[in-house]
């Protein structure tokens, strides 16, 4: 006879108290206020003694309102703690990035990685700590992290085997090399991502690009010999997954198992987070749960106790972070799941959401710089959406009748069962009876007992991953602008694909040490998982719902949305009633994120024009006096560059989003030289405009794949040419060039641009694109006099001509320039030209993204800009 447990539908239906998730939540509102609302670090330390002196009055007497004014101390602790931090101490490198070269002497911190460039060269980037510059005759003494990048071009050698290798630096090598060093810089765009303080974190103060044959190896060792060993056993791991799986999936596998995503491709990190699943391909939280899982129950199944099996655990999940390297995230992980352990050897396993704040209030007070983070945001909601609303609507709903699946063999074990779940067993028992006839006495119970078994778990993932896309809605269409609305199914199916993967994986890369051909069954299962993982990520992201973009929520839906996810939390473990609630508010809030329209940021019944930062190249946004929405040009790399960054996607898209921007009305691509329409198909794919404007377009290969683009989206392409004359949205188009049948190569030319003005009231705008001296001076007989000139070709001595300059008289140019571009653009002779002509100058490499305003009879100064 079997002891039934004691069991019941309300496990976890009363609520329990989580004093260190509110405290979390307390000081997590204090940093934030104390970001916006400065006040003397004094007001803060009186603010916390007099509240801290009220909580200890009011403990006895009225203990509600002494935790009230105990969060209070906590609240004002978080204002504290990120006013008086110290401000990153990071050198000036001005007197070494002036575009000189200069010999660095250092060790290296990161082992290098080698990569094709795409032009038959390799290049190898490497962290290195500088000790020594030396700039001609004169040496300093430095200490500053430098990211390293080394290009050699000994891949085009006609004779591989007798030419000379990339040498792969490596952790502690002492080198030298000829570089040049350039400080990090942001695209100056509202909603951009910050490159700069990014790398800050990582202790990179400068970029550097040199020559690998000038690079030399010096004696000696500086560094940690731990984290030697530990960049040697990361490296021993890629090789061991490159030995047993081909390239493409060993890229995927480096990625999602020791976090090394150097082999990953754009399209791949494309696919995977058009269709939700972008959690799978880095290490994160959800790859350690998995392990940390798989150890804690196979050391339960071998009898090791409780308090061994989460000691080893933690020990192996601390391994498994050293090995990724991931860093931050990671280690959050590691934290959260450390408590958690400890608190179920305490026997509070109903507290995980103590837990959670526990660990996120001791991660805020070492660094509280980490609440801005989205990586630390999203871990948070994550862990919370799963232990505050995940498990007790399945501790309510599934689990009853798994546990009811156990010892179906026993009618002893329905006695103390709730009914319904004694009725299960019972009707499982009489189909089971009805099939013994077919397959036996014993094997229909335990089959159907295996199904339904897999049946409740697969809901219980689907519950899971449904509430986890409700939930993460708000942080995703705010860091990421998606609204992944196949994340659902998509995750049914790679979730549980996941739990096969990670453990294969790892079993198969440990026993390759011993045998490789050992290690191919567990390989086989690792493959077979990820091929199911990928078919599935590109099948749901070929489908158009998968590219569903989203801008920058209004603050009244993201507030909403987060009190929608608060209630959720807090009602998940109170009546039934209450809790479907709380999951109806929270779903009402991620639909309202993905298809509330936010309202665009624009000034009504006036011309705007916006130049946007995108380097050394081109893209400006325009607002008509009627609201419509039009950008010109989409940036992009130049010819020779070659980069999976992609400015379409990860500059102009995100300045669009933060603008409110869900459609334009709109795109004008001026010409086809790639700094122009590089980022154009990301432009079309995200914002979907109803026209494109195309200047003189020759039958190039790019030019047919972005034509073949617009056909698939609906795009009406119109090519408008000089002389024309048309109303739009409020303003007077009139189009200066090219002319009618102007296509004079083959190849995409400067005085291909679509050149054109527009006229509101009595001030006016005039648009060059990359237009040289012939097309300028076949203007001159439109006599363009404007307000605001958007200055051609980056200010380049091939355009902006005297004539011109006389004619067009502006009251403010504006140049789209890269800082310390190669070319010296703007020239000097251009400067000069307008300055005489009375005009102020305005360049993106110097104030970043710039907006003027015409009105009719007047243009705003740049001061009240939106930025």
């Amino acid at each position: 006879m079997v002891t039934p447990p004691t069991s019941s539908l309300s496990t976890v239906t009363a609520a329990t108290r989580q004093p260190l998730l509110y405290a979390a939540l307390a000081f997590a509102a204090g940093i934030a206020s104390g970001v916006y609302v400065w006040r003397p670090p004094l007001w803060f330390i009186i603010a916390i003694v007099v509240f801290a002196a009220a909580a200890g009055y009011w403990m006895r007497a009225r203990p509600i309102l002494a935790r009230v004014m105990g969060h209070a101390v906590l609240f004002w602790l978080g204002c504290f703690s990120i006013q008086v931090r110290p401000p990153a101490a990071f050198p000036d490198i001005a007197n070494f990035s002036d575009g000189i070269e200069v010999v660095i002497t250092g060790h290296v911190v990161r082992t290098g990685i080698l990569r094709d460039d795409g032009f038959g060269a390799l290049r190898q980037t490497l962290d290195l700590q500088a000790e020594q510059v030396q700039r001609e005759e004169i040496s300093s003494a430095v200490d500053f992290g430098v990211r390293l990048t080394l290009y050699s071009r000994e891949a085009q050698q006609a004779d591989a085997a007798t030419a000379p290798r990339t040498v792969l630096y490596r952790y502690g090598e002492r080198i030298s090399a000829t570089a040049k060093l350039r400080p990090p810089r942001n695209f100056r765009n509202p909603g951009a991502f910050d490159y700069q303080r990014y790398l800050e974190e990582k202790g990179i103060a400068a970029l550097g690009t040199g020559k690998a044959p000038e690079a030399h190896l010096l004696p000696g060792f500086v560094g940690s010999r731990l984290e030697l060993w530990r960049q040697a056993a990361h490296e021993a791991i890629i090789e061991k997954i490159h030995a047993l799986w081909p390239p493409p999936h060993a890229a995927l596998l480096d990625a999602m198992v020791v976090g090394d995503d150097a082999f990953l491709n754009r399209d791949t990190r494309i696919d995977f987070q058009r269709s939700g699943t972008y959690h799978i391909l880095v290490v994160s939280g959800m790859n350690l749960s998995i392990l940390a899982f798989v150890v804690f129950w196979t050391l339960r199944r071998l009898r090791a106790n409780e308090m061994l099996a989460s000691l080893l655990t933690v020990l192996l999940s601390i391994g498994y972070a050293l090995l990724t390297d991931v860093g931050a995230p990671i280690w959050r992980a590691v934290a959260m799941l450390t408590i958690f352990l400890g608190t179920r050897l305490l026997y509070r396993e109903r507290s995980m959401l103590n837990a959670v704040g526990g660990a996120a209030l001791l991660l805020l007070i070492a660094d509280a710089n980490a609440l801005f983070s989205a990586s630390f945001q999203m871990t948070c909601v994550s862990v919370v959406i799963i232990a505050g609303i995940g498990l007790p609507i399945i501790e309510r709903t599934s689990q009853p009748y798994r546990r009811g699946l156990r010892h179906l063999e026993s009618p002893d074990y329905d006695a103390s069962l709730p009914p319904r779940v004694a009725q299960f067993r019972l009707d499982v028992r009489i189909i089971a009876q009805r099939l013994t006839r077919l397959l036996g006495k014993w094997l229909p119970l335990r089959m159907i007992g295996a199904i339904s078994r897999a049946i409740l778990s697969a809901s219980e993932v689907l519950t899971i991953s449904a509430l986890m896309q409700m939930g993460l809605a708000l942080p995703m269409a705010w860091y990421f602008h998606r609204a992944t609305i196949m994340g659902m199914p998509a995750n049914l199916l790679a979730v549980p694909l996941t739990e096969v993967l990670m453990p294969a994986a790892v079993i198969a890369v440990s026993v390759s040490y011993i045998s490789l051909a050992a290690a191919q069954i567990p390989a086989l299962v690792t493959t077979l998982a990820l091929d199911g993982i990928t078919g599935m990520m590109r099948w749901v992201g070929g489908l158009r719902v998968a590219d569903w973009r989203v801008p920058t929520p209004d603050l009244a839906v993201a507030a909403f949305a987060a009190i929608a996810l608060f209630l959720a939390v807090s009602l998940a473990p109170r009546r039934r009633v209450l809790a479907c609630a709380g999951v109806a508010m929270l779903a009402t809030a991620s639909l309202l994120l993905a298809f509330h329209a936010a309202r665009p940021h624009i000034r009504p019944g006036v011309l705007e024009l916006t130049a946007i930062d995108v380097g050394q190249a081109d893209s400006s946004f325009l607002i008509t006096p009627q609201g419509r929405t039009v950008l010109v040009d989409a940036g992009g790399h130049l010819g020779f560059v070659h980069s999976e960054f992609d400015i379409g996607e990860e500059v102009v898209s995100p300045y669009l989003w933060s603008r409110g921007v869900s459609r334009l009305d709109a795109v004008i691509l001026t010409h086809a030289h790639s700094d122009h329409m590089g980022g154009m198909h990301a432009v079309l794919t995200n914002f979907k405009p109803r026209e494109l404007w195309l200047g003189a377009m020759p039958e190039t290969e790019a030019v047919r794949s972005l034509l073949s683009q617009t056909q698939a989206l609906e795009i009406l392409v119109r090519r408008p040419r000089a002389g024309e004359s048309f109303e739009y949205g409020g303003v007077t188009v009139r189009i200066l060039s090219p002319e009618a049948g102007s296509i004079s190569s083959d190849k995409p030319q400067n005085d291909d641009s679509l050149v054109f003005q527009l006229i509101h009231g009595n001030s006016a705008a005039l648009i060059e694109g990359d237009a040289e001296r012939a097309t300028e001076h076949r203007m001159l007989a439109f006599q363009p006099r404007s307000d605001l000139w958007k200055i051609a070709h980056n200010g380049s001595s091939t355009s902006t001509i005297p004539e011109l300059v006389s004619v067009v008289r502006p009251r403010i140019a504006v140049i789209s320039v890269g800082a310390r571009n190669s070319f010296g653009h703007p020239r000097r002779e251009v400067l000069q030209r307008l300055a005489a002509s009375g005009a102020s100058v305005y360049r993106t490499d110097v104030n970043g993204a710039i907006s003027f305003y015409l009105d009719g009879s007047s243009i705003s100064s740049p001061a009240a800009a939106l930025h």
